[in-house]
């Protein structure tokens, strides 16, 4: 689930080459790409994006954020290098090769990369970084100059997909059961469970929203098992929040015959019962801070935020077994979040 920088003085870069080298800043744990732009625009500007544990063929957040970088490198002309983290242990190790390597943006994937990613800035205060899911005003960067906040309203998508959840088990009958299953209890990932239940309970005051945290965005069989927990309690919808991890909640749900929520990126076409996805455009994030860079208006101690009002979260495909005028009902509620008619808790 479930995670942006730059000198002030930009780094001319040699002539271009594809490069890919296994191992990372000597840890044996990490991986590490490189890639030049053949020499294009911006050529002189390198963006380093880190991984959280999840990874980047995560399906999800890690994935989309190198999506947001692939991009920023096509569009952009600028240079990139992808440093993959296996475990915790790698990520000083990762943001410390960035930084040797002279990247002028440094991009952490999420929110479990704070306190490393806090004490590499602070010894490199003229390198920019940016952070996925992170509020760069509070601890532990207290607004430190050369760190972004890629802050996301998950809460508004969250609540979208709740209330669909509830149409749909109403429309079902029976308890009126949902669930949600996350990896770890972070704010990244409450954020989206606190919307979607409470717009599922707007709707049905009677609903039952299960909760539940795999302590993992890696091992599928873990949220397996709390989905199928989950679903012996009645759950007529599953809504996962835990990245790759999550991929096991929405088979538990298709084994089960009941409907998946994926998250993220959309997830349709990841299991057969797909509802719909909560959708949080991590992969802007990543390419408006290279952006910024390569305008020389990078500018830290504070966020962006991305919410459904310009785009940076939204819906995934939706199935068509979900009635239209459920749809009608929802992009309405969208519209009220959108004005500030509706206002989405960001925590449980």
């Amino acid at each position: 689930m479930g995670v942006a920088l730059r000198r002030s003085a930009l780094v001319a870069v040699g002539a271009a080459v594809l490069l890919f080298a296994a191992g990372c800043g000597g840890s044996s744990g990490s991986s590490e790409g490189t890639t030049t732009n053949g020499g294009k625009a911006n050529s002189d500007v390198t963006v380093a994006l880190v991984s959280d544990i999840g990874k980047f063929n995560d399906r999800s957040f890690n994935q989309s954020q190198k999506e947001g970088l692939d991009r920023a490198k096509r569009e952009l002309g600028i240079n990139t290098l992808e440093l993959q983290s296996n475990s915790p242990s790698d990520y000083v190790p990762n943001l410390t090769t960035a930084v040797r390597k002279k990247a002028n943006l440094v991009i952490s994937a999420g929110f479990l990369l704070a306190n490393d990613t806090n004490t590499v800035a602070k010894k490199n205060p003229n390198v920019h970084f940016a952070i996925t899911d992170y509020d760069v005003k509070g601890t532990p960067f207290n607004g430190r100059q050369n760190v972004m906040g890629l802050t996301y309203a998950a809460n508004e998508s969250g609540c979208l997909v709740g209330y669909l959840a509830a149409e749909m088990a109403k429309k079902q009958g029976g308890k009126q059961i949902i669930g949600a299953v996350g990896g770890l209890q972070i704010p990244p990932v409450d954020i989206w469970i606190a919307g979607y239940q409470y717009c599922a309970k707007q709707f049905n005051p009677k609903i039952k929203v299960l909760i539940g945290y795999s302590q993992d965005f890696v091992a599928s069989d873990k949220c397996k098992t709390v989905a199928e927990n989950q679903i012996s309690q009645g759950a007529q919808v599953l809504f996962q929040v835990a990245g790759g991890c999550g991929l096991g909640t929405l088979k538990a749900a298709d084994a089960a015959g009941i409907w998946g929520i994926g998250v993220d990126k959309d997830q349709y076409n990841d299991a057969k019962r797909v509802l719909t996805s909560g959708v949080k455009r991590v992969d802007n994030g990543v390419f408006d801070a290279s952006e910024k860079v390569t305008k020389g208006n990078f500018k830290g101690g504070g966020n962006l935020l991305f919410n459904l009002k310009n785009k940076g979260m939204d819906v995934g495909k939706i199935n068509p077994a979900v009635p239209k005028d459920f749809i009608d009902k929802m992009n309405e509620l969208k519209q009220k979040i959108i004005s500030g008619q509706v206002k989405v808790p960001a925590a449980l």
